[in-house]
């Protein structure tokens, strides 16, 4: 039996006085989380909250969410991250479709949560500050805590996480303790010899996201390291902070490193003391982190990971070696393979990246599958959509991942593109990705995003959007033109659309759905 929490309480008795959360306002140990976490615990069992019953989150990066995540672990009960960006109609989905009893938010969110209380088992929501009315302040809610952890078996719930929606109704995702406790540790060994308690991590990834929960909160408390949670994403203050408090780690998805390196200042910043950078929630365009290396003296290892998987499946290593361009072989523990329609295993290249002229893309390319400790049990109430999501082969529960992509014979992998976003244009497939990193070449591009839209003659036919540096003075038939001298002529941009920003989730995720609309 495993409750997550307990990989915590293991690093409290180790080095109880040593510094486990820094904000600006306050330094906590991990002997004070543990009380803290404790007194959540406690406060949720005197109001009749335990286990398997349901709280949710919904707060940005503040000590409160790692809090009240493994108080209401180490309570029995189950973690429902809600996004403090999402409002009425989103969050009422979430509260109703998981049942949460007790919601824990800010007292500026208290009058979105009422909005939809009525609607929803929601008995108790409690502020981070205080608020009017009858939402509890998070300070007076804590109880008396003995420390006591409720047992839990490995393929209990622990979080449950939904998935962005961009495509339809967000589907709640059933994680349990082993799922995420095997996910914390194998993201822990990532960083060269393991994260120990010498290192500190920027908390710049949302805390509702399984990213920024497993990888950077639970990876880093686990390992007995020092965790610095940012409300906000602000390239600057990342930026200051890395070069002040002298950070050894980072995590990030792509777009937070396109902001660092478009920073005017950005040369003026001394990020030497990081020994990992890591990035994923999409393929970081190579020109992008070649920027960022030139900038820096850091390197930047490229992952890869779902929801469903908790998330990390894949991650280029320092000892292993990197190749541009992959997402890295898979952790320890996990299977991948690449399959066809038939769900036939296709055999792997001999040495990746592939150049254009190496091979087809569309004969070596099929769907990344997964199967692992890290796998989700399934989506919660939903048994078709978890019958579809899996295939059962070789002794084994596979994951379909919904992303096209190849590997090598050293087992690196490569993602191509999500399945969704592939265009096929005459006949002829083109994936968004390979026309992103050439706009990314560009000189006057800071950002870009590849759709396909309908065209009655090709079926679809590709657009692209940008958004251009400061002061950049270039045209569609430039950008165009630069297309089709790099690439085939049925990828180029048929349209383009200059925009001041890219519609994105949260996370950094382009919502291409958004595109294709405009």
């Amino acid at each position: 039996m495993v409750n997550l929490t307990a990989s915590v309480a293991d690093t409290v008795s180790d080095q109880a006085d040593s510094p486990a959360i820094v904000t600006e306002e306050r330094t906590l140990t991990y002997d004070d989380l543990w009380e803290r976490i404790s007194g959540f615990a406690a406060g949720l069992e005197e109001r009749g909250v335990g286990v398997d019953d349901r709280v949710a989150i919904y707060l940005p990066n503040v000590p409160e969410f790692v809090l009240t995540f493994h108080g209401t672990l180490a309570a029995g009960g189950v973690v429902v991250p809600m996004n403090p960006q999402y409002r009425t109609r989103e969050i009422s989905h979430l509260l109703a479709d998981s049942g949460a009893k007790v919601v824990v938010t800010l007292p500026d969110l208290v009058p979105v949560v009422d909005a939809v209380r009525e609607d929803t088992n929601v008995e108790h929501v409690v502020t981070v500050g205080e608020s009017e009315g009858d939402a509890a302040f998070f300070g007076d809610f804590l109880g008396d805590g003995d420390g006591e952890i409720e047992p839990r078996d490995d393929d209990d719930l622990a979080v449950q996480p939904y998935t962005s929606g961009t495509t339809g109704t967000p589907k709640g995702v059933k994680l349990t303790h082993h799922n995420l406790t095997s996910n914390a540790h194998g993201a822990a060994a990532l960083a060269p010899g393991g994260i120990d308690s010498e290192d500190s991590l920027l908390g710049v990834l949302p805390l509702f996201h399984i990213y920024g929960m497993t990888v950077c909160m639970n990876a880093t408390l686990f390992s007995g390291g020092v965790f610095y949670p940012l409300p906000t994403w602000d390239a600057q203050q990342a930026l200051s902070l890395i070069e002040e408090a002298e950070l050894t780690l980072m995590h990030g998805v792509p777009a937070m490193y396109n902001d660092i390196i478009n920073q005017p200042n950005a040369a003026d910043f001394d990020l030497s003391s990081l020994r990992l950078a890591g990035v994923g929630g999409g393929g970081i365009p190579i020109e992008v982190l070649r920027r960022f290396e030139e900038l820096y003296d850091a390197k930047i290892y490229e992952g890869y990971g779902l929801t469903e998987t908790s998330p990390v499946t894949h991650f280029n290593t320092p000892e292993k070696g990197r190749r541009v361009g992959s997402i890295g072989t898979t952790i320890d523990g996990v299977s991948a393979r690449i399959v066809n329609d038939d769900f036939e295993e296709l055999p792997p290249v001999e040495k990746g990246p592939l150049a254009e002229d190496d091979a087809e893309l569309d004969d070596v390319t099929g769907e990344i599958v997964i199967a692992g400790p890290n796998v989700m049990a399934g989506y919660a109430g939903l048994p078709d959509a978890t019958a579809e999501a899996f295939t059962e082969a070789d002794g084994k529960r596979w994951f379909h991942t919904g992303d096209i992509g190849y590997w090598d014979e050293d087992g690196f992998f490569y993602v191509v593109d999500r399945k969704k976003h592939m265009i096929n244009t005459a006949g002829y497939n083109v994936y968004p990705r390979e026309v992103e990193e050439l706009l990314f070449e560009h000189p006057a591009v800071a950002d870009a995003a590849v759709v396909g839209i309908p065209d009655e003659r090709r079926n679809e036919t590709v657009k692209a959007f940008v958004v251009t540096v400061p002061d950049a003075d270039v045209t569609e038939e430039e950008i165009q033109e630069y297309c089709l001298d790099n690439l085939a002529a049925y990828k180029h941009p048929r349209e383009v659309a200059f925009v001041d920003e890219l519609p994105r989730t949260t996370t950094g995720k382009v919502q291409k759905f958004e595109l294709r609309q405009q």
